[in-house]
């Protein structure tokens, strides 16, 4: 069994029909399908896709993720989640819950941070309703993207504020994903200087600490952020896995073969690797 635990509809023109592809050549049974809701003025635009349509309401909306859902339902397992600045935020994610069967909350990913109230409120509502959100941490470094309308792209604040958010919401299970969250693997400083920082990795890095502090906390290892702090320093990495094998996700957040190729690579003892590959994920959210 694999579980791909961070993916999304319509992303890079990867449609239903191409998606379940992807999954079958790469030997995918499920995949967790995540929306994005933002609006336009937090979208970044470079690093992703095309600017939304005019008067489009989200990044990746509820509505794809319904759409591709509904081509292979027992492949997929669906998430939402609402900007925490909606005035109905809770009564949306709770409607999607009841309407749509919606298993998951994200991808949590705005330009709020994520010890705001708003935020906060939110995400108790995701852990009354039994939710594991996977959120984004971002800390805005210059990447070479557009500099309109903001001069750095950041999301959901600092380590300090995921603390924060941890503490204060015991109740709700954060998946944590994004550079912010894997550059902070080593205790080099450089988390809010690179996007992916290279080298070495130094003890101190808030993301182990962290880990061992907080019991609702996860990560997926998804994108080119987890895929970086866990090869940058080959012999850390594959330490790494196997230390927090019991709170990491298999995850991708593109549609590609590397992650898997390198776990392969790294010969981990295979209850490590089935950890990794779906038993997490089915504990978390069932199969």
């Amino acid at each position: 069994m694999l579980i791909d635990a961070h993916n999304h509809p319509n992303y890079h023109g990867f449609t239903a029909a191409k998606i379940v592809q992807d999954m079958d050549e790469n030997g995918i049974d499920k995949t967790w399908l995540l929306s994005w809701d933002i609006p336009q003025a937090e979208y970044d635009v470079p690093l992703n896709q095309p600017a939304m349509p005019p008067g489009a309401e989200s990044g990746i909306p509820l509505e794809s993720v319904l759409q591709v859902g509904s081509h292979a339902p027992e492949r997929f397992i669906l998430g939402y989640a609402p900007h925490p600045k909606r005035p109905d935020a809770n009564e949306r994610i709770k409607a999607a819950v009841d309407l749509y069967d919606i298993r998951l909350a994200g991808e949590y990913k705005s330009r709020v941070v994520f010890d705001d109230p708003d935020s906060l409120r939110v995400l108790r509502t995701f852990g009354e309703l039994g939710l594991p959100v996977t959120i984004h941490l971002e800390y805005g470094t210059d990447h070479g993207g557009s500099t309109y309308p903001w001069r750095d792209w950041w999301y959901g604040g600092t380590i300090g504020a995921l603390d924060r958010a941890l503490t204060a919401c015991p109740d709700t299970i954060l998946v944590a994903h994004g550079p912010g969250w894997w550059s902070h693997v080593s205790g080099d400083g450089l988390y809010d200087k690179e996007m992916y920082p290279e080298g070495p990795v130094l003890p101190g890095g808030a993301n182990p600490a962290m880990l061992e502090k907080h019991p609702n906390l996860y990560a997926d290892l998804s994108a080119t952020s987890g895929f970086n702090a866990i090869t940058r320093d080959e012999e850390f990495g594959r330490q790494y896995l196997i230390d927090y094998a019991d709170k990491l996700l298999y995850a991708r957040d593109q549609y590609d073969a590397k992650l898997m190729d390198h776990l392969k690579k790294l010969a981990l003892p295979p209850e490590v690797f089935e950890k990794l590959a779906h038993a997490n994920a089915e504990r978390l959210v069932g199969d």
